[in-house]
């Protein structure tokens, strides 16, 4: 059985949430703008809102190690919620939230995933903590990035 990571991450971004919504649903474009990101592409178009698209997804870690994944969008609800199940070297769950606060959108990423590559079940016991930094490494500076991209602060919480 393969050990799995539970993961949230939560940013204050000082933007409209339709603003922050387009960023993260346009992950194709995410290449462009957070450096750990090496390669998104839509595989299957979904329906007319995206339900049943696969999007194939490569990531490099700050620990030099790569992992690629599918993820297939099964819940969409414009400016408020995106869902989608993993498969490939992570499996499992995927969900952003956002909300609009004032003049602060909220956003809450929950990854629920474990690895089906034999190395990183293997030496779990002893590199798990490695790999919850380095997921926490990677969403910082999505936030950062985000940032960046937006031209506003983003308040990375976790």
């Amino acid at each position: 059985m393969s050990p799995t990571y539970s993961f949230v991450t939560h940013w204050r971004v000082q933007a409209p949430v339709e603003d922050v919504w387009n960023a993260i649903y346009l992950s194709e474009e995410w290449p462009q703008w957070w450096k750990d990101v090496v390669h998104v592409k839509e595989t299957i178009k979904g329906d007319e809102n995206g339900i049943g698209s696969i999007r194939s997804y490569k990531l490099r870690s700050p620990m030099l190690y790569s992992l690629k994944f599918d993820l297939l969008l099964t819940e969409r609800k414009d400016n408020c919620l995106l869902k989608g199940i993993a498969s490939g070297e992570l499996t499992g769950s995927g969900e952003w939230h956002f909300e609009q606060q004032g003049a602060i959108t909220d956003v809450k990423c929950y990854w629920n995933v474990s690895s089906t590559l034999w190395w990183m079940n293997a030496f779990a016991f002893l590199l798990r903590p490695l790999f919850s930094y380095n997921h926490r490494v990677v969403m910082k500076n999505g936030g950062v990035s985000l940032s960046r991209k937006l031209n506003t602060p983003v308040n990375i919480l976790n």
